[in-house]
């Protein structure tokens, strides 16, 4: 999206009168409501073939892949979808238009397929494109055009009849408005819903394109939608959104956009890469207890049939299942940044938090925050208990307690989890604000996430740059886990409101007039 240019500079309550609009009151961030028939009130959690198999996939491996995830103890821990990703296909459809499976790889066809990966009481997943042609085409790796592209109930259809339960619906182009990639994803949604199987719509509309899960809410013609470019087994890259993306990078692009994500209708940073040689044990635990406190999709991209132990043992962990699938769905918000360090809290349905303590610093840190900033208050025990909060070390399983500190020695590109229980969880209410005079929408300009970005008033949405949530203290925690913050401790007439790291002053504290 391009940037805007000045002339709209929101001036403190005095401009113009605010209303909210689309409020929803809870512990949670989540705003929109799910996709109509949305089979997705949880985050998927399955298996994808394209970083172990990539063009060569054959049907040998993913019935393989799908006999591993029960033998494994994948499917006892959750994991439900195997995913066929690109070149399962015939280069050229039938003369009829039907897709068909490549017959020198997927000799037994995909409905067999499909009955087999069933039979293990497992979900079968398949991908296609709403283009010209598929990623693999689009590169030249792989003959044919097989799109999508006016064939959306046809191809709906062959799904539904081969039993597909997950459909990755991928841009794989550079051509095309925002606007045009919305309504053909919209195109596919309203197709696999007519088929009246519960297909989980997954859409990619940032192939070869600028990131836009900011700026538009997806969540309106799809389950989930990718908001980073490909993630590699690399810890970081320098800029930020390039492709390929490192772990750091999926938390820096996804992190703002916790408001957006709920039952139906989740953020998906891609594929998990844990288990590829380019991350270390540690730094996979940050990758999978990241996504947890997402509440995002969890596809596998490893080859399940040859992990270790110990790849095993962090994709199967217990506890953190329990915090991605919560039936509350909100997406984990980020209560502390120190720069090397980071907090993210989620709040659960039984009224705790799950708390992340995130090292990305090239040393040990100790990493601290309280109950009060992850958002819980008071206590339930009586005064005399050794400790009011209980912790649950979620790696471990280890308990504890504390009379309000959460702290813990976390080694470099590490992570400590825990479950917090005990207190009162604060409510907030998440909305955008509404422009009486205007219409419009109070945004934060240009989706930017760096402290002192301008708040405007824009065509109204429910993307995540429109979203605030308010806190029973007063905050207006808007995109970029920043506050709105009168500008230098003004309090004078036109005096600026940006967005500023959240510090609990005056000037942060707001009230509805």
């Amino acid at each position: 999206m391009p940037r805007r240019s000045g002339g709209l500079l929101l001036r403190l309550l005095a401009a113009t009168v605010l209303t909210v609009t689309s409020s929803v009151t809870a512990s949670a961030h989540s705003t929109a409501a799910a996709v109509p028939g949305s089979p997705a009130l949880t985050p998927p959690l399955g298996r994808n073939s394209w970083n172990s198999f990539g063009r060569g996939i054959t049907e040998a491996q993913v019935r393989e892949a799908a006999d591993a995830m029960v033998s494994s103890g994948m499917k006892d821990a959750g994991y439900q979808y195997v995913v066929v990703d690109d070149c399962w296909f015939d280069p050229q459809r039938h003369a009829a238009g039907h897709l068909r499976a490549n017959p020198a790889k997927f000799p037994s066809g995909k409905k067999a397929l499909g009955d087999y990966i069933h039979g293990k009481g497992l979900k079968f997943g398949i991908c296609q494109v709403p283009g010209e042609r598929t990623c693999a085409q689009t590169s030249g790796a792989y003959p044919g055009s097989t799109c999508g592209k006016g064939h959306e109930s046809q191809d709906a259809a062959t799904f539904a009849s081969w039993g597909v339960d997950h459909l990755k619906y991928d841009w794989c182009s550079s051509s095309g408005t925002r606007d045009e990639r919305g309504a053909r994803f919209t195109l596919m949604r309203d197709a696999l819903r007519a088929t009246g199987r519960p297909i989980v719509h997954s859409i990619n509309p940032n192939s070869f394109h600028a990131i836009t899960g900011a700026t538009y809410n997806w969540g309106e013609v799809a389950d989930l939608w990718r908001t980073t470019e490909d993630v590699l087994d690399i810890w970081q890259n320098n800029n930020t959104n390039s492709c390929p993306m490192g772990v750091g990078n999926v938390l820096d692009v996804t992190a703002p956009l916790a408001a957006q994500s709920g039952p139906g209708h989740w953020n998906d940073p891609d594929m998990l890469v844990i288990g590829r040689p380019g991350l270390s044990l540690t730094e996979s635990r940050f990758h999978f207890a990241l996504r947890s406190l997402f509440s995002a999709p969890r596809m596998a991209g490893n080859d399940i049939r040859t992990m270790s132990a110990d790849v095993s043992a962090n994709l199967r962990n217990p506890r953190l299942p329990t915090v991605n699938q919560d039936s509350l769905g909100t997406g984990g918000r980020r209560v502390r940044d120190d720069g090397g360090t980071e907090v993210f809290a989620k709040p659960l349905s039984d009224g705790s938090v799950a708390v992340g303590l995130f090292n990305r610093g090239e040393g040990a840190a100790t990493v601290t925050t309280t109950t009060a900033q992850v958002g819980l208050s008071g206590a339930r025990r009586p005064p005399s208990a050794p400790g009011s909060f209980a912790l649950t070390d979620l790696w471990t399983g280890g308990t504890s307690s504390t009379s309000g500190q959460i702290s813990a020695s976390v080694p470099a590109h590490g992570v400590a989890v825990f479950r917090v229980s005990g207190g009162s969880p604060q409510t907030a209410t998440t909305s955008r604000l509404r422009g009486s005079a205007s219409g419009r929408c109070l945004e934060v300009d240009n989706a930017s996430t760096a402290a002192g970005a301008t708040a405007l008033i824009w065509d109204c949405h429910m993307a995540a740059n429109q979203l605030r949530t308010t806190w029973a203290g007063g905050e207006i925690r808007v995109f970029g886990d920043k506050c709105l913050d009168a500008y230098n401790r003004g309090t004078t007439n036109g005096t600026r409101v940006i967005t500023w790291p959240c510090n609990g002053q005056a000037n942060q504290k707001w009230t509805r007039a």
